[in-house]
């Protein structure tokens, strides 16, 4: 199809061909593009290192999945710019610049040096691409979930827009994929010093891919008839803050997106954290285990969006909701039961205990790295998180040193970090690790999860249904959004509350999970967070949210 086809609105009924092309052609663009954003959250590990190794390495993880999270936050900011542009020039148009955005920023991501290169300049560098791509995100879904809603026939919109949820869920298998090709071929070590670097450079193919491809699209049937009745706003962002409009828009973040976004990233984004950091499951294997996970679960975004057109979009999602919130425990502890039952078996038989003062145990979350956590009770807390081993904390007199008990068997004194500094402090460190390593093999905690012991048709089972949850709450929510809004201001009324939900409420998921573990030695504690907004969206959006299966878009 040439850019300069002029597509009709399409009839009840199925999709002519030329119609499908330009959705096809759409959706794949958008998988490029997920592919190029997922990209850094599959390697938030190895970025740690690369970029944030001046700081502790309890810090420095958080540091990396708030660098992560930067690209989300600035997601509804780009919604505002990008679907006000969507909405005075058109869908096309915008949609193009968001890629381009992306695509560059990603590319110089490969090419950035690390933080043993030039210092502080590469993590201030790497956080203004982050932006830069969330930026760019937060045009791109409203444009492409409005441009095919818009071509979509009445009764089928469900179906149609299920194609551009499946690319985010695509994007990240192709950047798994990618990523473990290049591990597989390469070898760990190799990868991890100058291989993670390939898929970021090899991301300029599926750029000019993505140009040319969006290049062949022609603009949306109902924006072109809009602007031919001079009906179009000429202030969308003003005109989307408006009285009624703007209560929606309220309603929609709090009962539909944000419980959306947290499913969606606790189902894929925190599943993989949790198994590499928390369980310390091999990178190779846990790639495969989520991948494997993915591919199943996939074709669910097209059934529920199938099935939307049926009984409706809403309950499906709330569904998504309720059942995530029911479930997330006794999934997650699933998960530790198959992927690493070396640490069930030890935390049972030989529990870690931290004997310290409460005044010096602190909450070590220090976004800005100003805080330095240098009490015997913070040195102690933080390497178990390290370990991944689960710990409970048991008061002791006031002052005293803070002390790690494995059941009754072997306690290993911690230390005090305050002054000390150069090669006193690393031998300190040192002493410490080596003493508490061998603790860790006396009370049989694994340093790594056993590949040999692991359930790999359960853990997938239940990775699955993390997925299948992701696929209730986002298959439908396409379609449920552009119905809510008109089409003048559609493109900056569905992005904002989207980006908001998904940019703020999913994407810090990771981060705050990672700190609520951190601060008390509970590997389900940072569960709380996703339930919490789940719950909370299942309760606005039943009372207060309608459906619109059947609404007529066209006005």
């Amino acid at each position: 199809m040439s850019a300069t086809t002029i597509t009709q609105p399409a009839p009840k009924g199925e999709l002519t061909q030329g119609h499908k092309k330009v959705i096809f052609a759409s959706s794949l663009g958008t998988v490029f593009e997920w592919y190029d954003f997922y990209l850094y959250g599959s390697l938030a590990v190895i970025i740690a290192r690369q970029f944030f190794s001046g700081v502790n390495e309890t810090t420095g993880m958080i540091f990396a999945l708030l660098a992560f999270a930067a690209g989300f936050f600035v997601r509804p900011f780009g919604a505002a710019f990008f679907g006000s542009l969507g909405d005075r020039i058109g869908r096309k148009y915008t949609f193009l610049v968001t890629i381009l955005i992306m695509g560059i920023s990603t590319f110089l991501v490969g090419i950035l040096p690390n933080y043993a290169t030039i210092g502080f300049a590469a993590p201030v560098i790497l956080i203004v691409l982050r932006l830069a791509q969330g930026l760019a995100m937060g045009g791109e879904y409203g444009g492409a979930a409005t441009y095919v809603a818009e071509h979509a026939p009445p009764g089928r919109r469900g179906l149609y827009t299920s194609f551009i949820q499946t690319t985010a869920t695509l994007g990240l298998f192709l950047s798994l994929a990618v990523i473990l090709t290049c591990r597989l071929t390469l070898g760990d070590e190799a990868f991890e010093a100058w291989g993670w670097r390939i898929p970021f450079l090899g991301s300029i193919v599926l750029l000019g891919i993505s140009v040319w491809i969006r290049l062949q699209l022609s603009e949306s049937p109902l924006f072109q008839q809009m602007k031919a009745e001079g009906k179009g706003s000429k202030q969308p962002f003003r005109d989307s803050l408006k009285g009624g409009n703007m209560k929606l828009m309220l309603l929609v973040l709090f009962g539909a997106t944000a419980g959306q976004a947290v499913v969606w990233y606790a189902g894929q984004f925190y599943a993989l954290f949790y198994l590499q950091s928390m369980l310390k499951v091999d990178p190779t294997v846990s790639y495969l285990l989520i991948a494997a996970s993915l591919l199943l679960a996939t074709p669910f975004f097209l059934f529920f969006g199938w099935l939307s057109d049926k009984i409706g979009r809403k309950k499906i999602i709330m569904a998504g909701c309720l059942l995530a919130a029911l479930t997330y425990f006794p999934i997650f502890k699933g998960i530790t039961h198959f992927a690493n039952p070396g640490v069930e078996e030890a935390s049972r038989n030989s529990p870690a205990v931290v004997v310290a003062d409460p005044a010096t145990c602190s909450f070590q979350f220090d976004p800005v790295g100003i805080r330095k956590f240098t009490s015997s009770c913070d040195v102690a807390t933080a390497a178990l998180t390290r370990a991944g081993v689960p710990y409970s904390v048991e008061k002791a007199p006031a002052g005293s040193l803070a002390q790690i008990r494995f059941g009754n068997n072997t306690a290993i004194d911690s230390f005090e970090a305050e002054g000390l500094a150069g090669d006193a402090l690393k031998t300190r460190q040192g002493e410490f690790a080596a003493a508490l390593k061998e603790a860790f093999a006396t009370a049989g905690y694994p340093a790594k999860a056993d590949t040999a012991r692991i359930n790999i048709p359960m853990t997938i089972l239940l990775l699955w249904i993390l997925v299948l949850y992701v696929t209730m709450v986002y298959g439908p929510i396409a379609a449920y959004l552009v119905e809510l809004f008109p089409t003048r201001i559609r493109y900056t009324s569905m992005s904002l509350p989207y980006h908001i939900g998904n940019g703020w409420f999913g994407g810090f998921l990771p981060a705050i999970s990672f700190a609520l573990v951190a601060g008390t030695g509970n590997l389900y504690f940072g569960l709380w967070y996703p339930i919490g907004i789940a719950v909370m969206t299942l309760v606005i959006g039943t009372l207060f949210l309608h459906e619109t299966k059947n609404v007529d878009i066209t006005k």
